[in-house]
């Protein structure tokens, strides 16, 4: 299942959104333009639908609750509304499903969040339509989504799943390294790799020697040098990631994740992610940590790694990198702008001039990048 389109109201940066989203995304704008607000729209439907805890209120609570949520720009609309299409394929004309969730605060005084508008569409004819009768009769029941409760989603429970399994990774390799003594709490679902070896530790054993294989594989391409991967469990049966570089000893060399270099691990992260599931992933600046000439490689990666059926799945990646988008094999209708501007943050496709200019030869990062600059940026050295 993809994501075809997406529609917003009052979410965070954003007074209005209505854009495609194509089966790769890139999405790109200046800082604090709200492009992990944007990611988060479909991390707040995962935490929805996860079938342990989760469920609506705990969603916005999480966030900081709905003076959080909404727009600063918003005014006198209370509301927030999202509406997500999907499709079994990524080109489709028309969705196979439409999900449609509003809420604000309520008006007794307590000011919990309370459902407006939950709606489910299947091709097109509605197959849930709340507030309903039984919602009139008890509104406390509008608290709580249908998306969430198994009871009630049985005609629509593979959009809930599909919502469920969304991935976000955003790893974070100083967390990997010094784990055991950072001793931190570990966030739910982990969005910052801190139990990311636990994830590698519970695929079974042929899953795992089959990714760390391919891993392996291109490791040996892009490091210097790098000869093995490997998985082990210590004594104490804490699971570990060793590697093995060229050396003139054959045994010599084994290191631990706590001695590989960050880019190392970000580029294991990232691999391993897109090798995992086939669900909605959600990844924040592949770029980081990464020597240039690997970053322009990321959109072949991508191509190549989903072009394989078992392994297709949707990417929406943020962005602020030259090198990644300067590899002519990004579409340019799969990248969408953000601009901040004084009544929120505004979402756009490319338009015809733009598209013009890619197609006279010039990269995606020469034709948008300029536009997401700071307009005082030349100034910032001055402040010292």
């Amino acid at each position: 299942m993809f994501v075809t389109h997406i529609v917003l109201k009052n979410w965070r940066n954003f007074r209005s959104v209505d854009e495609t989203i194509s089966e790769t995304t890139f999405l790109i704008g200046p800082n604090a333009a709200g492009k992990s607000n944007f990611l988060d729209v479909f991390r707040f439907l995962r935490d929805i639908s996860k079938p342990q805890g989760g469920g609506l209120q705990k969603a916005i609570t999480d966030r900081g609750g709905i003076p959080k949520l909404r727009c600063l720009h918003a005014r006198r609309e209370t509301d927030v509304r999202i509406e997500i299409s999907l499709a079994d394929a990524p080109d489709a004309k028309n969705p196979d499903w439409k999900y449609v969730l509003a809420f604000k605060p309520d008006e007794k005084g307590i000011h919990r969040p309370s459902i407006i508008c939950e709606q489910v569409l299947r091709d097109g004819r509605l197959v849930l339509d709340r507030p309903n009768l039984e919602d009139k009769k008890d509104p406390e029941q509008l608290t709580e989504t249908y998306l969430e409760n198994v009871r009630s989603n049985k005609a629509f429970r593979e959009m809930a799943e599909f919502f469920s399994r969304t991935t976000y990774l955003h790893l974070v390799p100083q967390l990997l390294k010094f784990g055991d003594r950072i001793a931190g709490h570990l966030l739910e679902d982990d969005p910052f790799g801190q139990g990311f070896l636990d994830r590698i530790a519970k695929s079974s054993d042929k899953v795992r020697v089959a990714r760390l294989r391919w891993i392996e594989h291109a490791l040996t391409v892009a490091i210097p040098y790098f000869k093995q991967l490997d998985f082990e469990r210590d004594a104490a049966g804490h699971p570990h990631l060793k590697a093995r570089h060229e050396h003139h000893r054959p045994n010599a060399g084994w290191q631990q994740e706590g001695q590989f270099s960050d880019g190392t691990l970000r580029l294991i992260g990232l691999l391993w992610s897109l090798l995992e599931g086939d669900a909605l992933l959600l990844l924040e600046e592949p770029e980081l940590s990464l020597n240039q000439s690997i970053v322009e490689q990321i959109p072949l990666m991508l191509k190549n790694i989903l072009s394989d059926r078992k392994r297709r799945r949707q990417v929406i990646i943020s962005t602020h990198s030259e090198a990644l988008l300067s590899n002519p094999g990004i579409n340019a209708k799969g990248v969408l702008l953000l601009n901040s501007g004084n009544e929120g943050t505004e979402v756009r496709s490319i338009n015809d001039s733009e598209a013009n200019a890619i197609e006279s030869g010039l990269s995606i990062a020469e034709v948008l990048l300029p536009k997401t600059r700071p307009s005082k940026i030349e100034h910032l050295g001055d402040v010292f």
